[in-house]
């Protein structure tokens, strides 16, 4: 069997410490993509928390301080079932700066698995881009995330026009024009439009990165990721009225 590989690469204006804090420490890796725990050692566990009691658990398969991180899965996946593994590769740029190189390995071939790659390749973008953004924009500041999702029977282009209702906009945005995002129980969020793209729809505020996510066509998840840096914030109220305001537009749009 083929072995199928997701790639991506960025050039970041950081230094190769900076950015090896970012992808390999645990308070580092919160700053783009959810909260982890990392121990910092080849065999050492991984525990990854995407909200509403969702974790996931690995290991780390390489450690090689400054340049590169692995990790995967603990034991072998129920069959039939892909074993995803994951590689981060910190280069020094010439001029200064550096190349992260990330690789995504253990898909299973076939039209079957087609949509998760894309699922992957759209969320890792994302991720990524909020990491570019996070060195660029925040570098430095603590993060306190807020992570809230659910799931609907229907398909992304029945529930994006709920959505931007919801959030009180007409569309989705164009990148680069200030917005403001103004749902029905949490906080307004004023900003420049960063993504707007099929899968997300992306705001930076003067103190974070607030993403609301829609994937899938027959049954699609729905998420919001809000990164709040350098300042205290109650998360579990943030992340309470994300996840309440989520079931309930998702309900509004069942009828």
């Amino acid at each position: 069997m083929t072995e199928r590989r997701l790639e991506k690469h960025v050039d970041l204006d950081a230094s190769p410490e900076q950015l090896w804090e970012a992808i390999a420490t645990g308070p580092g890796i919160a700053t783009w993509f959810v909260p982890h725990a990392v121990e910092p050692r080849e065999g050492g566990a991984v525990e990854q928390d995407y909200g509403g009691g969702f974790t996931t658990e690995g290991r780390v398969t390489a450690w090689e301080p400054g340049r590169r991180f692995a990790y995967g899965a603990f034991g072998q996946p129920e069959d039939g079932r892909p074993n995803y593994a994951y590689e981060f590769l910190v280069e020094g740029r010439d001029g200064g700066g550096t190349v992260l190189r990330f690789v995504q390995s253990g898909f299973l071939d076939g039209a079957d698995w087609d949509d998760e790659y894309d699922s992957f390749d759209a969320g890792w973008s994302l991720f990524l881009h909020n990491l570019s953004s996070y060195l660029r924009y925040f570098a430095g500041l603590p993060v306190r995330n807020a992570v809230a999702m659910s799931y609907t029977p229907g398909s992304a282009r029945d529930i994006w026009p709920v959505l931007h209702r919801a959030l009180g906009i007409a569309g989705q945005p164009a990148v680069g024009g200030t917005t403001t995002l103004a749902p029905d129980g949490p906080a307004p969020i004023t900003g420049v439009v960063d993504v707007a793209d099929e899968e997300f729809l992306g705001v930076r505020s003067e103190h974070g990165l607030h993403r609301i996510g829609v994937e899938g066509e027959n049954g699609c998840g729905v998420s919001a990721y809000h990164y709040v840096y350098g300042r205290p914030v109650d998360t579990e109220a943030l992340t309470s009225d994300w996840q309440h305001w989520l079931e309930k537009i998702i309900e509004e749009g069942k009828s």
